[in-house]
């Protein structure tokens, strides 16, 4: 049964550039201009009365764009809750610019060990996450530590949990890895298994539907349950639509202030009515998509969902906003 017919998240990918080069992902090899404010504000505008309510400010690397303190800023003005996920270079610099302006900021740590993160990430970055966790943490801020879970790294949930995120009392999101256009990976029965050991751990978000998807194969496409272009709204970096989604991207269509107009249009409608039941979308499991389509129908998904998002959205003191 369908609970919420409107999109309750933007993808704004504000540029595709980014200073690092992770193994499991391919976007640091676009060529990408920048958002403008102006294209933005409007698209603000669109997105709330389209009933979105949660804006991650994604990439590339985010903080590579210079007014990003300044996109936050006009988007909190609009009521949305921000998030922002960053490999920390660039945070110790501009940290004083976005206190306050970021409702869920996700400092990326991969491995406990500063060599195996740096060499993963492409780009010694690791002392610069710790020093972007102090700093935070000095601002009032309350970080989160992104931990992509992978078949070799597994093993490092233990050391960073109990040396940085619980003294820290920091959350530490597990995000297991998906696999796209032969980038990334999966995980086996072993992996899954060992992550579900952590799921009701303290300072811990584990979404385990997530878990539950994987063991069921992914998305299927005579069953979908795969909700991305009805429940999210992707934005490029050209201020383009992209449907179905941001890692597919089949049609790219630009938006030229009329973000409302053209997502409600019979077009855009059409291919949103084929989210989940493409080809390509068999056996997907793309966490950023599945997250919003876990909230927006019930079914078994939902439910396991549900106690970690409500968990993980108490936490951070956006409950109120989110439902």
């Amino acid at each position: 049964m369908r609970l919420i017919s409107h999109p309750v998240l933007c993808n704004y990918y504000v540029t595709y550039r980014c200073n690092a080069k992770c193994h499991f992902c391919d976007i640091w090899e676009k060529p990408s201009p920048y958002i403008t404010l102006e294209e933005a504000d409007q698209n603000f505008k669109d997105l709330k009365r389209l009933g979105v309510k949660v804006i991650d400010f994604t990439g590339g690397e985010p903080l590579l764009h210079q007014q990003l303190h300044e996109l936050l800023l006009l988007a909190k003005k609009r009521g949305f809750i921000t998030t922002v996920t960053t490999n920390g270079l660039l945070y110790p610099k501009r940290a004083k610019q976005l206190k306050g302006l970021i409702d869920m900021l996700h400092f990326s740590l991969d491995s406990f060990d500063k060599e195996v993160h740096d060499k993963g990430r492409g780009v010694q970055c690791y002392d610069k996450v710790l020093e972007s966790i102090e700093i935070a943490l000095s601002l009032g801020e309350k970080p989160d530590i992104l931990f992509t879970a992978m078949d070799n790294n597994i093993s490092e949930i233990q050391q960073i949990y109990q040396q940085i995120t619980l003294p820290n009392k920091l959350v530490l999101i597990i995000n297991p890895i998906f696999e796209y256009d032969n980038i990334g990976s999966s995980l086996g029965p072993q992996e899954i298994n060992h992550l579900k050991k952590w799921k009701n751990k303290k300072y811990v978000f584990l979404n385990d539907a997530f878990l539950a998807l994987r063991e069921d194969g992914g998305n299927h496409i005579d069953h979908p349950i795969c909700k991305a272009a009805s429940s999210s709204i992707v934005i490029s970096p050209k201020n383009e639509l992209i449907l179905p989604c941001y890692h597919l991207g089949k049609d790219k269509f630009p938006i030229n202030n009329q973000l409302f107009e053209l997502y409600r249009s019979k077009k855009i409608q059409a291919i949103v009515q084929q989210e989940g039941k493409l080809p390509e979308c068999e056996g997907c499991a793309i966490n950023c998509y599945m997250q919003p389509s876990f909230g927006v129908e019930i079914n078994k998904y939902f439910w396991k969902s549900l106690p970690s998002t409500i968990k993980y959205n108490w936490w951070k003191g956006t409950w109120k906003n989110i439902f």
